[in-house]
């Protein structure tokens, strides 16, 4: 029987699983079961409860969950900046990385941008040093710009770096109407 699944929007009370699964899929040993792991280049924490909180909390953005079979297995969080839907902390549980769940989450963000929002196309950042990673988004339709902006060392609110050469590169996808 093929699995049962289901976009929604995130509430408070989702804080904990949105944060849990964030930690899980890019920090510490849990997240070596999947292929996006920062582990090896970023210690510390990736996010908490509070931070997860204020985001719930703010204006124009909003978490979107995947639920399988009623447990949520995937997260993303996505805002409208004008003509562009940025699109950041993309999570999927380690054990289910690898089965479809990215690029299901991946057309909803894009639908919801496209026919709720009417944004031209989705931006995002990712770590320049991840190479399979942002092959994955370009194999989606996303391109690099060539545009970056600095890792902000010594806010451990983004982890603890283990290099001295990160920074974020944007990638984006033009939309079509």
């Amino acid at each position: 029987m093929t699995p049962k699944h289901t976009f929604r929007t995130a509430t408070p009370a989702d804080a904990p699983v949105i944060a849990a699964l964030v930690e899980s899929a890019y920090r510490g040993d849990a997240s070596r079961a999947g292929w996006t792991t920062e582990a090896d280049f970023l210690h510390g924490r990736r996010t908490d409860v509070a931070e997860i909180e204020e985001l719930l909390a703010g204006e124009g953005g909003r978490f979107v969950l995947f639920e399988r079979d009623g447990a949520v297995a995937a997260s993303c969080y996505i805002e409208r900046q004008g003509p562009v839907c940025y699109f950041g902390m993309f999570s999927v549980h380690p054990p289910f990385q690898g089965a479809g769940i990215g690029r299901l989450m991946i057309g909803e963000v894009e639908r919801i941008a496209r026919e709720e929002w009417a944004c031209e196309r989705v931006e995002m950042t990712v770590i320049d040093i991840r190479d399979e990673l942002i092959a994955w988004y370009e194999r989606r339709g996303y391109a690099r710009t060539g545009r970056t902006k600095p890792f902000p060392y010594g806010d451990e609110r983004f982890g603890i770096p283990q290099r001295d050469d990160l920074r974020f590169e944007y990638l984006v996808k033009e939309l079509r109407a």
